[in-house]
């Protein structure tokens, strides 16, 4: 019995630009952004301080009910981003595949588009590189797909309460620090 036999496998591309054809566009799956632990205590505290002085003020105005919060387990959670691996064949017939993080419009590729890419690597041997930028040939678009990041995954209202936050303690402790 003959156990030597040939499958056609994809490769993982070594290059940092690879130009080829789109064979598939595989079904997407949801990854997670990581979020570090420390990065989200420092920007909680920040914004607990600017919190703290915003129902004070709310309490003394009498404003009102605030707004509900996140829980820290929420935030840690992080935001999920769509993956989407591609096999694509080169000019060689060679068979690659690489992962597409993000959304683009539904009609920016198909399968039989001839595209260059732009590739990084994602530091796990096991994954396929991740897709930085596409010039679709076939069409003459350039596309650079979006993924969240833990920055807007926090949001901005989160982040400024955390800027003003540091800014009062940073008063607070010059203020101590000239008496």
């Amino acid at each position: 019995m003959d156990t030597t036999s040939y499958s056609r496998r994809s490769l993982h591309p070594t290059g940092r630009i690879l130009t080829a054809q789109i064979v598939r566009l595989m079904d997407g799956y949801p990854r997670e952004v990581r979020v570090g632990q420390p990065v989200l205590v420092v920007v909680l505290a920040a914004a607990g301080v600017a919190g703290l002085l915003a129902k004070l003020v709310r309490a003394l105005l009498s404003a009102g009910s605030g707004t509900g919060r996140r829980s820290f387990k929420d935030l840690k959670k992080g935001p999920e981003y769509l993956v989407t691996p591609v096999r694509l064949r080169d000019a060689d017939g060679k068979l690659y595949e690489v992962e597409l993080h993000g959304h683009l419009p539904q009609s920016a590729l198909h399968p039989g588009d001839q595209v260059q890419l732009t590739l990084r690597d994602q530091g796990d041997p096991d994954l396929a590189p991740k897709i930085e930028r596409i010039v679709n040939l076939t069409t003459a678009q350039l596309l650079r797909p979006r993924t969240a990041t833990m920055w807007s995954h926090l949001g901005p209202s989160l982040l400024l309460q955390a800027v003003l936050g540091g800014l009062v303690l940073a008063t607070v402790a010059a203020c101590t620090a000239l008496t």
